[in-house]
């Protein structure tokens, strides 16, 4: 039970045996700020600057009723507090017009995970996290490592690295979860006690929950905030291979893997619309309707790929390249986003300019979902598509219905839901899309995320490691389905991948999700899934993934609890000071995996869970809480399993697939 405790110049309220909200005349609850901000943005990534005109701590309060009224300096907070399952919920009514700042009690030591997609760590503590949906790849950055010698490249801070999708969702390691329920952006501040929360709006209202375990905390979390995440089952049936450049290459290469013995269950061809080269290299024509110059007959060759057991997965996104054709029709309707004075507002992508459909606008979304997705795509007999974007609206924008700066975190998730309403719309139920970009309720549509565009290297910051504390991250803000590029997509100059790096990349999403490739910005310059001296591994790792669908399955079960499948070898201590290898994970309860992430290794250094393991190669036991080096060449990354897993002759058996 909730208790509201009152003294004469302070009050708490306690839940669960445990002080959930505390304030005192020095720390108080609620702060209401006048704030002025302006936004510089350059192709998705935003600059703010902010200064602060009004300070007023709301530090009267008054209980009246079932409401707890702050008031201070002449504004006022309503707040009902309403009782959950070990924990509260905080209902709030406050004025327009201006910004809220929260604090919470937090311990000395106490580890903050979570908020959305963060990159770099997987522990906020002592970081300030921002809100708002952006762009995570910076030019500056990709010209930096272009230009510099590998090793003067300094990695980016968690500080300066954006987010494609951010939430004000948090887990600490003292059995707490903090979720704020607010559209606008803000930053969260974990530096030092009180923790502080502060945002541009007053948030719907604050959930505070305690739990004994990490898994208690998510499944209740999911049962306040369902999620419909998961892929359909033929995914799980080998790779998606990332192929572009017309229907005989697709062709070609997807056969060709398959007569090699590789597990493939799609092709992924994000150039079905049509090629755009630019100065970063190889990009898609934004112009969602195939492209019949570079995939003639594209039906036929889909039922070709069908007969064999193979899907085709497509692109697409919210914007319209300008003067394509279906530009020109949505920008005659009215379905793309203004400037104040009427004209089209354009977004910059690379080097060249595209419309922004408007997903306020009925008649827009209608289009998209009857035209553009069910036409163009599905009556073609797509599967499948990366849905791509949905970060960059512009606050100063003018919209069909509803303020860009209030609806820019939600974006992608209006995006999403266009997306799902379409493939529900259809009646098909083996469809499925994946998305880069979310907010709060992404995971009521998306079906599962990618950790946006990695660069094809395996810096901590940008590279191949930051998926782990990516989709940690995720999972712990209650975004369980996630996957990756596998070889990265961002590529320039000598920033590219060699069979090595493409292998590395390929060993680690074996033990994930979903198992797609990308052939990044620029596939002359990047090794493939096809070339030569990769050819073998591929086809040994597909086959191993395939054969471990039983278990992704039961993974994909407990998705609908909000239980991620990669988790951090933290996991099942609940506590940050057990971590020993911040890009080791669980894949589900009975696997831990050991990613790979130094050039030319071929060792690598293992700390094993609690618990009894045995090495998945080699069949030899080891036993947990002990540090080791390992033997790990090129396509046997390692990788261990419990050895009373109700899976092991299940991962016995892959031993026979050397």
């Amino acid at each position: 039970m909730k208790d509201l405790i009152i003294n004469e110049r302070s009050w708490l309220i306690k839940t669960d045996g445990r002080i959930a909200v505390q304030h005192t005349p020095d720390q108080p609850f609620a702060t209401v700020l006048k704030r002025e901000k302006t936004y510089v943005t350059d192709r998705g990534s935003v600059k703010e600057t902010i200064s602060v005109t009004e300070t007023s701590p709301l530090t009267e309060f008054e209980e009246k009723g079932e409401e707890l009224i702050l008031s201070g300096s002449g504004h006022e907070l309503r707040i009902w507090i309403e009782q959950a399952e070990r924990g509260i919920v905080l209902r709030f009514t406050g004025e327009k017009g201006f910004a809220y700042r929260f604090n919470l009690p937090a311990e000395e030591k106490e580890a903050v995970f979570g908020g959305g997609e963060q990159y770099r760590q997987v522990n906020l503590r002592g970081e300030q996290v921002v809100n708002f949906v952006s762009e995570h790849i910076t030019v500056k950055t990709i010209l930096e490592k272009a230009i510099k010698p590998r090793f003067m490249y300094r990695e980016k801070k968690a500080s300066e690295i954006g987010s494609y999708a951010p939430m004000p969702v948090f887990v600490t390691d003292t059995g707490r979860l903090i979720r704020f329920d607010v559209g606008s952006d803000g930053v969260s501040v974990f530096r030092k006690e009180p923790f502080s929360f502060t945002f541009d709006a007053c948030p719907k209202d604050l959930t505070i929950l305690f739990g004994d375990s990490f898994e208690e905390l998510l499944t209740r979390y999911t049962e306040r905030y369902p999620n419909r995440m998961g892929v359909p089952e033929w995914c799980h049936d080998g790779m998606i291979l990332g192929v572009q450049g017309g229907t005989e290459a697709i062709l070609s290469k997807a056969f060709a893997m398959l007569d090699a013995g590789a597990k493939v269950s799609a092709v992924w061809s994000q150039d079905w619309s049509g090629e755009n080269r630019t100065v970063m290299g190889k990009q898609v024509w934004w112009n969602w309707e195939v492209d019949e110059r570079l995939y003639p007959d594209l039906k036929g060759a889909i039922e070709k790929l069908n007969q064999r057991g193979v899907r085709f997965l497509a692109y697409i996104n919210p914007y319209l390249v300008k003067d394509g054709r279906l530009y020109e029709v949505c920008r005659e309707k009215g379905y793309l986003i203004t400037r104040t004075d009427g004209s089209v507002y354009h977004i910059r992508s690379t080097t060249f300019d595209a419309g922004m459909l408007d997903l306020t606008n009925p008649d827009a979304v209608r289009y998209i979902k009857d035209e553009l997705i069910k036409k163009n795509m599905l009556d073609l007999g797509i599967s499948g598509w990366m849905a791509d974007f949905g970060e960059y609206l512009p606050v100063d924008c003018v919209l069909h219905d509803g303020d860009p700066k209030a609806l820019h975190n939600q974006w992608p998730v209006l995006w999403a839901k266009v997306n799902r309403d379409a493939i529900e719309e259809s009646g098909k139920d083996d469809i499925m899309f994946f998305m880069r970009s979310g907010y709060l309720g992404i995971q009521n549509y998306a079906q599962i995320l990618w950790n946006g565009d990695q660069h094809t290297d395996l810096t901590k910051d940008y590279g191949m490691p930051c998926v782990m504390p990516a989709s940690f991250s995720l999972g712990f803000s209650g975004v369980p389905a996630v996957h990756c590029d596998i070889g990265g997509f961002f590529s320039i100059g000598k920033l590219k991948r060699n069979e090595e790096l493409f292998t590395r990349w390929m060993e680690m999403c074996t033990f994930s999700l979903m198992m797609r490739s990308h052939e990044s910005i620029r596939p002359w310059a990047n090794a493939q899934f096809d070339a030569p001296s990769v050819i073998p591994h591929t086809v040994r790792l597909t086959n191993i993934f395939a054969a471990l669908k039983p278990y992704r399955l039961e993974q994909e079960m407990k998705l609908k609890k909000g239980i991620p499948p990669m988790r951090p070898d933290f996991w099942k201590s609940g506590k940050f000071d057990a971590s020993k290898d911040p890009y080791s994970y669980f894949f589900g309860e009975d696997l831990f995996i050991c990613p790979v992430i130094e050039y030319k290794a071929k060792q690598r250094k293992v700390s094993l869970p609690e618990g009894e393991w045995v090495h998945l190669w080699t069949g030899k036991p080891y036993s947990g809480n002990t540090s080791f080096t390992i033997d790990a060449p090129v396509g046997y990354l390692p990788v261990f399993y419990r050895k009373d897993s109700s899976y092991s002759e299940l991962f016995e058996s892959m031993k026979n697939k050397q």
